[in-house]
């Protein structure tokens, strides 16, 4: 069923970030740490009416306070959107308690440590085959052409879905994320075409089983009965949708950051795997480039650094600006790649932390050692520009660089 042709919603630009922010304003990606610092000098907490009344924090105070309150906030709704948006249950993310205990225990042991470990062996694989494809180029694209694919390939081995399928989630990433929020026959149609692509993988796994997580949700069942059809719909869809560009994004930051800073490069391209500096900087880009912002729902009144909010309204969980927040963070708009001290929020809070924290620390690791040593002296391309995802994932979706062989 379509919407009427009201569907679309167009916005003016944001020119008071205090009061009427938005975040998918075609500022907000580039400049969004700039943002949430202006924003923090004047308030903890950001309003808006564009999506009916909704909140942004910027403080490490206010994001841990709404984070951790289950009470207060739902997370049935985990994006600030038009309060008319059509919307389906992804859990575990997208569930209270008590249910949400139940969902994500059912998935979490397929993200432990040893199952991701294993994995690392092939991910180096695949960047270096990435990697090999750019052979005798002078420029490149470090974002089209190398860190877009490799969550995709990651979600795919550990799903068991058809890589061929990689194009695809690219589309439904980019609709969900940077269409959908404003036009929900958008929204409609992606939610058909992902029910369709799930029910037909369930189907394939429920007749023939597999050693992947596929057939897990296939099979769920929580206390001993069966999980709902659609909610199994909504697990395939959260791996897909968070669980691709939210680590892509993250890895072309890393790029994106490294192609301008040559003295970092050299000190990282110079350790051994193991040396500690490579975990540490790999955890400052995740703190300073952290892509991912959640929402909540507010259902009773409460309030957030003094600010009033009512049942009905919404807010982000601005997990990036509480990142920035000096009050968090010493030097906390310096980018130390040896940073010792670094309690970052960029994989959530409380509860709904992210499941898939190990997968995404893995590939970017690798992702940025391979791509560091193969080429020690590439830089951004001074002629081009980098383009940048506004929304719920931040990140740059093309990085022109010279590599400089």
């Amino acid at each position: 069923m379509a919407y009427e042709s009201d569907a679309t919603v167009e916005m003016p630009p944001v020119t008071d970030w205090v009061n009427d922010w938005d975040w998918l304003d075609p500022q907000w990606g580039a400049n969004a740490i700039d943002i949430w610092n202006s924003v923090r000098e004047q308030c903890p907490v950001a309003t808006t009416e564009r999506y009916g009344r909704a909140l942004m924090p910027v403080t490490m105070e206010a994001v841990q306070q709404i984070a951790h309150d289950t009470e207060h906030y739902s997370s049935i709704f985990v994006s600030v959107a038009r309060p008319d948006a059509p919307r389906r249950p992804a859990p575990p993310i997208t569930s209270d308690p008590p249910d949400h205990h139940g969902h994500r225990r059912l998935l979490l042991p397929a993200f432990s440590p040893k199952q991701i470990a294993p994995m690392e062996d092939d991910l180096r694989e695949f960047c270096r085959g990435l990697i090999a494809d750019l052979d005798g180029a002078d420029r490149a694209d470090a974002a089209e052409q190398y860190s877009q694919h490799i969550p995709v390939h990651g979600i795919c081995r550990l799903l068991g879905v058809p890589e061929s399928d990689a194009d695809m989630f690219r589309d439904w990433i980019f609709r969900n994320f940077q269409l959908a929020p404003r036009d929900n026959n958008v929204k409609l149609q992606l939610m058909e075409e992902m029910a369709i692509y799930g029910s037909r993988m369930i189907e394939e796994r429920l007749a023939e089983p597999d050693d992947d997580l596929l057939t897990l949700i296939a099979h769920a069942e929580i206390d001993g009965e069966p999980v709902d059809h659609d909610l199994k719909l909504g697990y395939i869809f959260l791996m897909i949708v968070a669980g691709i560009d939210t680590t892509w994004s993250a890895i072309g930051s890393g790029l994106w950051h490294f192609a301008q800073h040559a003295d970092q490069r050299a000190r990282l391209v110079a350790a051994d795997d193991d040396d500690l500096l490579w975990q540490t900087a790999t955890e400052e880009v995740l703190r300073y480039y952290a892509p991912v912002t959640m929402g909540r729902r507010v259902v009773k009144d409460t309030e957030v650094s003094g600010c009033p909010v009512h049942a009905g309204d919404q807010t982000l969980v601005t997990f990036p600006a509480a990142n920035h927040d000096p009050a968090a963070f010493e030097d906390a708009d310096e980018f130390l790649i040896d940073r010792a001290h670094n309690r970052h929020v960029a994989f959530g809070l409380g509860i709904h932390r992210c499941l898939g924290s190990n997968l995404a620390r893995l590939e970017l690791t690798v992702a940025l050692q391979e791509w560091l040593r193969a080429f020690p002296d590439y830089e951004l391309d001074g002629g081009a520009e980098t383009t940048w995802a506004n929304g719920q994932v931040r990140g740059p979706r093309n990085i022109p660089v010279l590599l400089n062989r």
